[in-house]
């Protein structure tokens, strides 16, 4: 484990150690001597996608870096799972469009599971994806549900000073709603249920972060609530508050789903959920949250994160977190992806391609202001490539500090270092080995055992989980029709119509495989024949006719090995081919 001094790293380059310091010197401004409270909010709504990540990982690498100084933190995750379900998503498999449609404005935690799952309902079932996820990425938080939050009426005291003061929220609510026709406003001049200032695309894009709940609350001829009931009848928020006695707290609603109309008293009633926009600042206030960041989606005016900060103020006598803006995760290729919407992969895809710490990285190396993208596609390759470069210049010590504190944060938690790869081969050649030899584990070992001399492998154990990885990404992620498959029988009408150059480039490959049988020896054979035929040294440096030459080399070589004018890399492909197959492949 780092020292508290290597572990605060210059804060000019370093986003987590400046957020650090400013939580920590916040927390002690507001609350001296309790432990330091960060939150993220996921609504298991459907799959949990890496974007939704983001919420998670920025405050998880702050909070990490504040155990690291020593201090006792707390990372809240509420689990949104009393929201409403507002729609069927596409794309998830045991999921029938129609018969799920019927349970739309029931809380996900009333919902059903797919057909086929384990769980006991909807958000349990995409809770357990992402909770697993969690685990091996080694965040530590302290989980929230919020259906068991409302239910057991932990929050009763702060619903009933919401409804004491709905006209307070009323005010602030209504300094943002898209003003209307007073012709088109309830009787005596009541405002009906109004809408927020916010476009589909940005209700889309906030979609599972809890802030696609946008409801304001009731507004009816009545007046204003920020409470919605869950109907008694249908289970449904389809309801509308008709009264409600600050006194006595007997509350009226009718269900305009069902017709059906009750009367409780809100003193002693579990069946219902402030609305989102209060719902959020609510929780800051009895959470005492110094530190939560939010979506762009949440950065236009009437957002609930820019409502919150004056409701948890003006209502709750709360103050806002501090926290930024966090931009959004692309991604780079999304093969065979079934997830919802069009295929938005969630954490548990990507750990089945990569490890836990190249993930954690993507996150930790970008400033959470910085958009990025994560890498399904060929990508992946480069990738790991610059993952496993940062490792070798922390090892030698020529890093710069913030790559440094990067690959600290990546690499190993507060609570120790991540589980990795004992022996991590290049991930490209793993990736290309477990494609030649389609996962057969004696042909993957005997080719892995040739790759380093000097070091050899002598299990493959040594080469996960990076290699279990590189197998999944490539039956996963690459299509059939990149996938290489090496000839059987030579070419032979390629082979006889040869010049002389063409057939002497073969000869001298094959005249020195015996003596280059390594990766690094390879390497230096396929570059080395194409300068030889040219009359040059092997360590020669190239030239733009010689680059040529190469290409053409090597475009022959792949023609006769995997009919094709690209592939692997040769030296890896020469390797998994083996040294008699290449021979007769040949024509030697």
């Amino acid at each position: 484990m780092p020292t508290v001094a290597e572990s605060q790293t210059s804060t000019e380059t370093d986003w987590v150690s400046r957020f650090a310091d400013d939580v920590i010197a916040e927390s002690e401004r507001r609350a001296p001597g309790k432990p330091v409270v960060v939150a993220s909010g996921l609504s298991p709504s459907g799959p949990i996608h890496l974007g939704n990540l983001r919420e998670v990982m920025t405050p998880h690498l702050v909070a990490d870096e504040i155990r690291r100084r020593g201090y006792t933190v707390r990372h809240l995750i509420s689990w949104d799972d009393y929201d409403r379900y507002r729609k069927v998503p596409e794309g998830i498999p045991g999921v029938d469009k129609a018969t799920w449609t019927e349970h739309i404005g029931k809380p996900l935690t009333s919902v059903p599971a797919p057909a086929g799952s384990s769980h006991p309902n909807w958000a349990e079932h995409f809770k357990a994806a992402m909770t697993a996820a969690l685990d091996e990425l080694g965040v530590e938080y302290d989980g929230i549900s919020q259906t068991e939050q409302y239910t057991a009426g932990t929050y009763r005291e702060q619903i009933l000073h919401a409804m004491k003061h709905r006209a307070d929220i009323d005010a602030v609510l209504d300094r943002y709603r898209t003003k209307k026709d007073p012709a088109a406003q309830g009787k005596g001049g009541k405002k009906p249920q109004q809408q927020k200032k916010v476009d589909e695309a940005e209700l889309e894009a906030a979609e599972g972060s809890g802030a696609a709940d946008e409801d304001d609350g009731s507004g009816n001829s009545a007046g204003y609530f920020p409470y919605k009931p869950y109907c008694g009848n249908c289970e449904k928020d389809l309801t509308v508050v008709t009264s409600y006695d600050d006194d006595t707290t007997e509350l009226n609603y009718t269900c305009s789903g069902c017709g059906f109309a009750e009367t409780v008293r809100l003193s002693e009633f579990n069946r219902g959920k402030l609305v989102w926009k209060v719902d959020w600042p609510m929780r800051w206030a009895y959470e005492g949250v110094i530190f939560e960041p939010s979506g762009v989606d949440h950065s236009s005016p009437g957002s609930s994160f820019v409502v919150g900060g004056q409701i948890v103020r003006e209502v709750f006598d709360g103050v806002q977190p501090i926290g930024p803006m966090y931009a959004f995760v692309g991604i780079s290729g999304m093969a065979k992806m079934s997830s919802s919407k069009g295929g938005v992969p969630t954490p548990a895809d990507a750990l089945k391609i990569m490890e836990a710490p190249l993930l954690r990285w993507l996150y930790a190396r970008r400033k959470p202001n910085q958009s990025f993208k994560i890498a399904f596609d060929q990508e992946i390759q480069r990738l790991y490539d610059e993952w496993d470069s940062l490792g070798r210049k922390v090892a030698d010590g020529t890093v710069l500090p913030a790559d440094a504190a990067a690959h600290s944060r990546a690499v190993r938690t507060a609570a120790g270092e991540l589980p990795s790869t004992p022996h991590p081969l290049p991930y490209r050649t793993l990736a290309s080995v477990a494609d030649i030899t389609a996962g057969a584990e004696d042909q993957t070992l005997r080719i892995l055992s040739e790759l380093d001399p000097d070091n050899p492998l002598t299990s493959l154990d040594e080469a996960r989980p990076r290699l279990d990885r590189a197998e999944n990404w490539i039956t996963t992620q690459v299509p059939a029709e990149a996938r290489t498959i090496v000839r059987d029988e030579p070419d032979k009408e390629l082979l006889g119509s040869l010049d002389d150059q063409g057939r002497e480039s073969l000869r001298l490959l094959l005249e020195g495989l015996d003596t280059h049988w390594s990766l690094d020896g390879l390497t230096t054979l396929v570059y080395g024949v194409p300068k030889v035929l040219a009359g040059l040294e092997p360590d020669a440096k190239p030239t733009p006719e010689l680059k040529a030459a190469q290409r053409s080399f090597f475009a022959l070589l792949y023609r006769l090995l995997v009919s094709r004018d690209t592939g692997p890399r040769l030296p890896t492909l020469l390797l998994a081919v083996g040294a008699d197959r290449v021979r007769r492949l040949l024509g030697a």
